[in-house]
């Protein structure tokens, strides 16, 4: 069920009993509109790990209500339509897709992409071959983490023109099949960015810091909600300098690079997660491109 502090969708939304979101200080359709007018069109990547734009309805028309996967999807509004900004996992099957609106499927279709491999050589096998007291500590963090991917925060209108977050060359690209010490792992699910220990990281955009701390793999980790299912997760931080429950503008430093977790030298790992699924940070820097 929608978990809702204030206000709720529409009856459709509600029925949908596979999907748990959450939406803050929702205060009315007033705020619920004005939440999805301030979107913009991110680039359109239609393979794996990349980001769809469907015109779904005239602009005049109320707010559709869209889900993929089950999972409630970004709307904007954009030269007189409704577009649903749909996020791609990695794992996404090449062929036919569709999104739900308002109970009726429509279609579109994702193309394979084959991404590079990535080797990597770790001194210690402590972040490959867990002990049971890290494995248990991973699976708790686990937890934590896809409590935040899932959430649907109605109250903020994400802002899809993104910064970079730190200053530095790109040192592993998103989406590489990674092996560690020769041991397939999943795939590279963010973008890592190389720079100093101590380099500031600036917010990609204004959202609300949801979940911190020290994670097994992560290091010292970030999570911020840019609203409706639109998430960062900033990691292997040296310093942490906000708090759950801050509300940064886009640029305002939320820590240092650092090199804590599993790693090979100080960076910043960036991950975007959109409707649940990771997606290539790329796609929402324009001037990147």
């Amino acid at each position: 069920m929608h978990n809702f502090i204030k206000g709720q969708l529409p009856a459709p939304c509600k029925k949908n009993k596979m999907v748990n979101t959450i939406a803050k200080t929702v205060t009315g359709l007033g705020l619920l509109m004005a939440s999805c007018f301030a979107l913009s069109l991110p680039t359109s990547s239609s393979v794996p790990g990349g980001i769809v734009n469907l015109k779904i309805a005239p602009a005049s028309e109320l707010r559709p209500q869209v889900f993929y996967r089950d999972q409630p999807v970004a709307m904007s509004r954009h030269d007189g339509f409704w577009y649903a900004i749909v996020g791609l996992s990695l794992n996404s099957k090449a062929g036919h897709h569709e999104v739900r609106v308002n109970g009726q499927g429509i279609p579109f279709k994702v193309t394979h992409k084959d991404y590079p491999e990535q080797h990597i050589t770790l001194k210690s096998r402590k972040h490959i071959d867990l002990s049971p007291h890290d494995l248990n500590r991973h699976q708790g963090e686990k937890k934590l983490a896809g409590a935040v991917f899932d959430t649907f925060d109605l109250s903020q209108a994400p802002d899809l023109a993104f910064i970079k977050p730190v200053k530095g060359p790109y040192s592993s690209p998103f989406g590489l099949k990674r092996f560690f010490n020769e041991s397939p792992r999943k795939p590279h699910s963010g973008l890592d960015i190389a720079a100093p220990t101590g380099t500031l990281i600036q917010s990609p955009a204004a959202g609300k810091v949801v979940l911190t701390g020290n994670f097994f793999f992560n290091g010292n980790v970030v999570y911020m909600d840019h609203g409706q299912g639109l998430i960062s997760m900033f990691c292997h931080l040296s310093e942490i300098s906000v708090a759950k429950g801050d509300m940064l503008n886009k640029g305002q430093t939320l820590g240092k690079v650092g090199a804590t977790g599993r790693v090979t030298g100080p960076h910043l790992h960036w991950s975007v997660s959109l409707n649940n699924a990771r997606i290539d940070p790329l796609l929402l820097l324009p001037s990147e491109r």
